[in-house]
């Protein structure tokens, strides 16, 4: 009797961790270059054959019934690339890609451990010692690498190669790095990616276009929609839960009397 209550107990936890996932999503619906992550799930049937050797459990759930749960597992995270909508602001250093491809950025974390990640946010400015660099102050790389250095004082041209012109010479260009499977990239905040073992970089197909921003690529109406199915699932399992309990109290303060 009791496995069914612990099956509901696990559909709550996953619709909990799905709605974690959409809630974040709809946080950065305004994030310029954030790409909205999806959480996937798999039902008792899918996963019999395995989880009858798998010693795993869901979290904070006592292994009271046995190894094998009869409820839902939480699958993995998955991000969605899809381009997002650009928006233009007739402003020099904001770049968006079109196609496939990141930015790179030499990013220093809080320990001053330098790393190289990568964006798909190009909001960037030239700092008053003429360094391209991000929002945050991390510096933009070049095609080579290298941080990029302009004049401050000189207006720039930015071509769809990335080329940077200023007075009619060319002083950098920028990188644009794309990789074969994007499952070797993780989230690292918000909207900056990073390697994991085993991505394999290959030429970006994309192309810059300067004075536009690519935005989230969330649907907030969609995101909203599906919010809303996720509370009624949840709703779904709690009123199992309270159902049982019901049961329980009838069968110990009940049955059995006199």
């Amino acid at each position: 009797m009791l496995k069914g209550l612990y099956t509901a107990y696990t559909g709550m936890i996953n619709e909990q961790h799905r709605m974690d996932t959409l809630t974040n999503n709809l946080a950065n619906s305004a994030t310029v270059g954030f790409k909205k992550e999806g959480a996937t799930s798999q039902a008792f049937h899918d996963v019999l054959a395995y989880k009858i050797k798998d010693t795993s459990e869901m979290p904070n759930m006592g292994r009271k019934i046995g190894a094998m749960s009869m409820g839902v597992k939480i699958g993995e995270n998955y991000t969605d690339y899809g381009e997002g909508p650009l928006k233009q602001t007739g402003n020099t250093y904001d770049l968006a890609i079109t196609g496939p491809g990141f930015f790179a950025i030499e990013f220093t974390n809080k320990a001053g451990v330098t790393s190289t990640k990568y964006t798909r946010d190009g909001n960037f400015t030239v700092t008053e010692d003429g360094y391209l660099v991000t929002k945050d102050g991390d510096f933009v790389l070049d095609d080579d690498g290298e941080q990029i250095e302009l004049d401050p004082l000189l207006e720039s041209e930015i071509l769809e190669n990335g080329a940077i012109y200023q007075d009619g010479a060319l002083v950098a260009t920028i990188g644009i790095t794309d990789f074969e499977d994007y499952n070797y990239l993780e989230h690292y905040g918000e909207t900056l990616f990073q390697t994991v073992e085993g991505a394999q970089e290959q030429e970006a197909e994309g192309q810059i276009i300067s004075g536009y921003l690519e935005h989230s690529n969330v649907q907030v109406v969609k995101e909203m929609v599906d919010m809303i199915n996720l509370a009624r699932a949840y709703e779904t399992n709690q009123k199992i839960v309270q159902t049982y309990d019901s049961s329980l109290e009838i069968a110990v303060n009940q049955l059995g009397k006199l």
